[in-house]
């Protein structure tokens, strides 16, 4: 193991060709103004796999009109252990965010620089820190020779930053075959400075878009129309605080450790500042605990909303846009004993586990019966402007991977 770290220690280069070849294949996803997709980048994974000699290379690919080709890529490949019958998947997505306003970025974002430890540019951190960790350990593996105790298989997905539903959500559906009982799951697309953190459970995910109907007329004469937009902002408020007082517990597990409900994106309605408008809509971000039922939670939007059609004499119409949940990885399963174990060995520290608000490519796994740790050690520069990944944390994603795959049993 020793050994193994050391090797790994000294792959500062191979980590700046990697990161500087991904950064500069832009895989913003197409259905976002401008996206080109992940193609260019599959391509040029599927080539270093090659260079690597992987056992096995599939496709897992998914239709997408608006994709080129008409298609989005996932890429599955193993590296044979002495043990075929179990796997060590390393998730990673290979999308980004957009680079928003690129007057915010000092340097160009789609042009790796470094500058001492660090490696500035977008999706250098996002996910592609965890894609270089993983062509690490299997670059060691390929010069040392023999075999790991199991098979390593490194899994690359498209569409994580959007829903996943042309990536890992396709794959837990229509090839879920790839996965085994005794495989053992490693997310590393989330964390926290010091790499000591387990994400192990997830809040369940609402998103719903609040349309509410009206009649429009001049700003003048408002007796002649019924504001929909008035409606739809006292059914925000009604629901806002409905939501809080009856869905209020915590959980310390949770970061937050209460449910959140929040209103976000509102869409333009009138075109001009004198109209009253007669259709306005609106967006709700939901993340709540897992004592919580959907059911129940609908139930009182419902309310609400009927409250508020009685009210104004509107029309209030709840569109569901996403409706998740996933089951949590047991504490005691035997991934996170082993992640535990390999953040004593290789970050001196102690592991905590802990659950947040937002959706990992882990809850589709977990959704399936199998155990997935979420974890990283990174400085949340995700989705911001000048996005920067660190050397050395890429060294320790590696080192806790290797860990891993070598106690496996």
């Amino acid at each position: 193991m020793k050994e193994i770290f050391k090797q790994l220690e000294g792959m500062r280069n191979y980590i700046i060709e990697l990161q500087t070849e991904m950064t500069a294949l832009p895989a913003v996803s197409p259905h976002i103004e401008g996206g080109l997709g992940e193609h260019a980048k599959a391509e040029y994974l599927e080539k270093e796999l090659k260079k690597l000699k992987a056992d096995e290379i599939k496709h897992l690919d998914c239709p997408d009109k608006k994709a080129k080709n008409g298609f989005r890529p996932n890429i599955a490949a193993k590296f044979y252990g002495s043990d075929k019958t179990k796997t060590l998947w390393l998730l990673c997505h290979m999308d980004v965010v957009s680079p928003g306003d690129i007057k915010m970025w000092k340097t160009d974002p789609f042009k790796a620089v470094v500058k001492g430890d660090k490696i500035y540019g977008r999706g250098t951190e996002d996910n592609q820190q965890a894609i270089v960790s993983a062509l690490m350990l299997v670059k060691v593996l390929r010069t040392r020779g023999g075999k790991p105790p199991i098979n390593l298989g490194l899994l690359f997905v498209s569409d994580e930053e959007l829903h996943s539903e042309y990536g890992l959500e396709f794959i837990c559906k229509k090839h879920k075959n790839i996965f085994n009982k005794k495989d053992f799951f490693l997310v590393q697309d989330c964390g926290d400075e010091k790499g000591a953190g387990a994400e192990i459970a997830e809040k369940n995910v609402l998103r719903l878009k609040i349309t509410t109907y009206g009649k429009e007329c001049h700003g003048a004469m408002p007796a002649n129309g019924n504001n929909a937009m008035r409606a739809g902002m006292w059914f925000g408020t009604l629901t806002d605080g409905e939501l809080h007082k009856k869905f209020n517990k915590k959980d310390k597990m949770f970061v937050p450790q209460e449910s959140t409900f929040e209103p976000t994106m509102k869409e333009a309605n009138v075109p001009n500042i004198n109209i009253i408008p007669g259709k306005d809509i609106f967006y709700w971000d939901c993340r709540y605990l897992p004592c919580y039922k959907y059911e129940r939670i609908m139930d009182v939007i419902k309310a609400c909303a009927r409250k508020t059609e009685e009210r104004f004499k509107v029309k209030v119409d709840i569109g569901v846009i996403e409706n998740a949940s996933s089951v949590p990885t047991d504490r005691n399963a035997p991934v996170v004993k082993l992640f535990s174990a390999a953040v004593k060995e290789v970050g001196d520290a102690s592991v905590f586990l802990y659950g947040v608000g937002g959706s990992t490519l882990a809850c589709f796994l977990r959704n399936l019966g199998l155990d997935a740790v979420a974890c990283g050690k990174n400085f949340d520069t995700l989705h911001a402007p000048n996005e920067y990944s660190s050397i050395k944390n890429t060294v320790y994603g590696a080192k806790i991977a290797a860990y891993i795959l070598f106690n496996a049993k």
